[in-house]
């Protein structure tokens, strides 16, 4: 009696794992996960933030998830070719960003590289337009499933996770530009900072 229950239960574990398998290679082979927001912050200051890995922290939406975790900027970290590592607890994970394209006020584009818990690599981009009141912000990011990510992607919805992240960070980002002053503004103040001091 218990063999019989024993393979009667071993059939039907493996025909839900070959049904899982089936069903996971129907999957598409590509994602895309997109969030927007609107700022009352000009497009100038937006893009500072965004081009600025050594800025990246006061804004992260995975900052929190591990206070501890070591990062590390190189080539300055603005612009093309600057990079930002990090690599914290299980959750945090290992990885890299590196800026591939950055046209000043309007675009910044990276190459993410997930290096731990598992390997991958994405698209993100952001773009940034401008709006009567500020500026309208999008932050993107494409991949590629490989058959495990397809299988995962029946348990969890990518879209959901990673785009509950995207609006976090865009509302630290909100919160950060729209608090920062405006470049031509500071530049004035300078200006007349330095008259007042030339002046005494």
């Amino acid at each position: 009696m218990f063999k019989k229950v024993a393979l009667t239960l071993f059939l039907l574990i493996t025909a839900a794992v070959i049904a899982i398998l089936a069903i996971a290679g129907t999957r598409p082979a590509t994602y895309h996960v997109e969030r927007s927001a609107q700022l009352s912050a000009s497009p100038e200051v937006v893009f500072g933030l965004i081009n600025d890995f050594n800025r990246f922290p006061e804004w992260s939406p995975w900052q929190d998830i591990d206070p501890k975790v070591v990062t590390k900027v190189e080539g300055g970290g603005v612009g093309v070719g600057a990079t930002y590592y990090w690599v914290g607890n299980n959750d945090v994970g290992e990885g890299r960003m590196t800026i591939t394209e950055s046209t000043p006020s309007s675009h910044v584009a990276e190459k993410l590289e997930f290096l731990k818990p598992f390997a991958a690599t994405c698209e993100v981009h952001f773009r940034i337009v401008p709006q009567a009141d500020g500026s309208h912000v999008t932050w993107a990011m494409d991949g590629t499933n490989n058959y495990m990510a397809k299988v995962m992607s029946l348990f969890m919805n990518m879209d959901s996770m990673i785009g509950k992240d995207f609006e976090k960070g865009l509302g630290r980002l909100k919160s950060l530009a729209e608090g920062a002053p405006a470049p031509a503004a500071a530049a004035s103040d300078s200006s007349t900072a330095d008259s007042s001091a030339a002046a005494k």
